[in-house]
């Protein structure tokens, strides 16, 4: 797969409206778990090397509307990675003590150190999107974040965090039924909740606010993908083939040893 058509270059327009949401790049699912599963256990092995080689973090963000399929996606990617140094944050309504803060406080305080992975589940991005689209701050405060979130995560990049970032890309069908089958599964019941509803109706003003974010901040050091979404089993080979290669293209090494593992006599 060219994993280059799902970036949002930067410098030009997301287009959410021209990427199909039921794009599978020409790959079945039928033919996708044996390549998912060979991504899933080079991404283990990866993870291994960042951890001993501590020189990198990696910072996966991940956004979509509701019930685009973040958990999803973290379940059945991340299922093989070692949770000792893989960490997931959720980032909801502010609490008083981070709306004291300027709003990427509670950001910073979530990323994750050298030889980890971290994963954001929601991100920064809330204060560019939801405080948008709900009018929360003035259009001349929100459109000035686009500037702060590049120069933090410019600023992450260089001290050595990679980043990557997934839009997770479904239909407002594919939603409809994803509530539908959260309201009629009792195992699924408990994520749904009125709020979810209220903001679909929305649906308009959040791919405006999505779009911009995503064509403001789409940068070299931390790109934008937007993941076609709608078939779950594409979006996790999709996301997992992207982090495979960029892990890859940091071209870790294990770090040398400090004693001739020759002279150690074991008794």
């Amino acid at each position: 797969m060219d994993t280059g058509k799902l970036m949002v270059k930067p410098g030009s327009p997301a287009k959410l409206g021209r990427r199909d949401p039921e794009d599978s790049h020409g790959h079945s699912k039928a033919g996708c778990e044996q390549e998912l599963q060979k991504h899933l256990g080079k991404l283990a092995q990866l993870q291994e090397l960042l951890y001993a080689e501590k020189k990198h973090a990696l910072l996966i963000v991940l956004q979509a509307p509701d019930a685009g399929g973040k958990d999803g996606t973290i379940r059945h990617v991340m299922s093989g990675v070692n949770p000792q140094s893989c960490s997931v944050t959720s980032f909801k309504v502010p609490t008083a003590e981070e709306l004291g803060h300027d709003f990427l406080w509670r950001i910073h305080k979530a990323v994750p150190i050298k030889g980890d992975i971290g994963i954001f589940n929601r991100s920064h991005y809330e204060d560019v999107i939801v405080v948008r689209v709900h009018k929360l701050v003035t259009k001349a405060v929100w459109s000035e974040r686009y500037r702060y979130i590049n120069d933090f995560e410019e600023m992450l990049s260089a001290g050595g965090v990679k980043i990557l970032k997934f839009f997770l890309h479904i239909s407002k069908d594919e939603q409809k039924k994803r509530f539908k089958e959260r309201l009629a599964e009792p195992d699924k019941m408990w994520k749904a909740t009125p709020s979810d509803f209220e903001e679909r109706k929305r649906w308009d003003d959040y791919q405006e606010a999505f779009e911009d974010a995503l064509t403001r901040c789409s940068t070299k050091s931390a790109p934008w993908y937007v993941i076609p979404a709608n078939k779950k089993w594409f979006r996790n080979l999709a996301i997992s083939q992207i982090i495979v290669e960029t892990l890859e293209g940091l071209d870790m090494k294990y770090p040398p040893l400090n004693f001739d593992p020759a002279k150690i006599v074991i008794k």
